[in-house]
């Protein structure tokens, strides 16, 4: 089995997140990192489909493309990316090397990066809180080529938006 880097805790994660997390745990191979060959949305429960998005990975120069948006995601950013790159959907990530380098290094160590804070990309609603969860998959089964994420927005209350 190709290793990732570390399993990751899940105690305090959106039971959302953790849903979509042991979904990409249940379809990896025993040989290496899941595919998007082994995605099936119909397996996937309908109620984290608004919230999931895919990214294609070009490796050089380091790019991403989203792939595919969910609904949640189309409403947060306020317009549908689709078949965008990120750093032309949002061209002020180019100057956020941190944002970047978490992307890189899902790719580069082909583990699953989780994430809470202030939303830096999506300001179409005010958002107090973003809970997101990347994923790496191969088709190959060792080289990244996408990118599964999946985000939960919170409000000012504390609320997930819908």
């Amino acid at each position: 089995m190709i290793p990732f880097a570390n399993e990751l805790s899940r105690a305090d994660w959106h039971p959302t997140v953790v849903e979509i997390y042991e979904y990409w745990r249940s379809i990896r191979p025993a040989d290496g990192l899941p595919g998007r060959q082994h995605v099936d949305p119909l397996n996937i429960p309908k109620h984290l489909l608004a919230g999931l998005w895919l990214l294609d990975v070009q490796r050089e120069p380091f790019r991403l493309r989203y792939r595919l948006v969910g609904t949640r995601i189309d409403r947060a950013i306020g317009r549908d990316v689709t078949g965008q790159w990120l750093d032309e959907a949002h061209p002020q990530i180019k100057e956020n090397v941190p944002f970047i380098e978490r992307y890189r290094n899902v790719v580069l160590t082909r583990s699953p990066s989780h994430r809470e804070g202030k939303p830096t990309l999506w300001t179409h609603e005010t958002f107090a809180r973003i809970e997101n969860l990347l994923l790496p998959l191969a088709r190959d089964g060792a080289t990244v080529d996408m990118i599964m994420a999946y985000s939960v927005l919170f409000r000012q209350d504390g609320s997930p938006a819908p």
